[in-house]
């Protein structure tokens, strides 16, 4: 007994965590990725095709390319429609949300409010990098900082990042360190207690909240 309560205290210390999801889980989960991405790829292609438009005449990329940590600790490149001036990081040095803000567009700025800006992530999904839900991928520049507060992070490449999560929907765009902290226990939990049904509650949630306006 007294070995059992050492070893569960040693446990607790560690903040050991363990995926909910089993392996018959995980396949639908990524068959659900598969199908869906590629009804919304070819559902949403004319409204993709009139953003890469609008997005071309506007003396820019209409694709925005940038490398994020996913899935076992493995970089892979993010794609979204361009929502800022070419000169938001010239300097090479990464910003938070708010601090990008004042280098959106005109159109940037409407597709950021309604986050159409992340439609080409289905392309990400499709591929393996992403699923639709998951913890937002982050850039290896923030990993270090949130490192540097705890370990735990580690257990995030557990998981696909995904399009929406439990953490955005409930705990917004991270512009603090406290609000990755708390990011990163919501990514956490969802972990520990993941399911189909969690996953569905959460895209619902996620599109009950856009069409309503509610700025995440």
């Amino acid at each position: 007994m007294l070995n059992y309560n050492i070893q569960n205290y040693s446990r607790i210390l560690r903040m050991e965590h363990s995926d909910a999801m089993g392996a018959f889980q995980l396949g639908l989960k990524r068959l659900f990725d598969i199908v869906f991405s590629v009804i919304g790829l070819i559902v949403l292609s004319p409204i993709m095709l009139v953003f890469a438009i609008i997005l071309f005449y506007d003396h820019g990329p209409v694709i925005f390319k940038q490398e994020r940590v996913g899935y076992k600790g493995k970089p892979f490149t993010i794609y979204k429609f361009r929502t800022m001036r070419t000169d938001a990081e010239k300097d090479g040095i990464p910003r938070l949300e708010n601090e990008r803000n004042k280098y959106l567009t005109p159109f940037g700025s409407f597709l950021r409010a309604h986050h159409l800006d992340e439609l080409p992530q289905l392309w990400n999904v499709l591929k393996g990098d992403m699923s639709f839900v998951g913890p937002r991928p982050e850039r290896q520049y923030f990993i270090d900082q949130i490192n540097r507060e705890t370990d735990d992070y580690r257990f995030i490449y557990m998981m696909r990042p995904g399009i929406t999560s439990y953490a955005t929907v409930y705990n917004g765009y991270t512009d603090t360190m406290d609000k990755m902290l708390k990011r990163l226990e919501y990514d956490l939990d969802y972990l520990d207690n993941r399911n189909i049904f969690t996953d569905l509650g959460i895209i619902i949630k996620t599109v009950f909240s856009v069409f309503c306006g509610k700025k995440f």
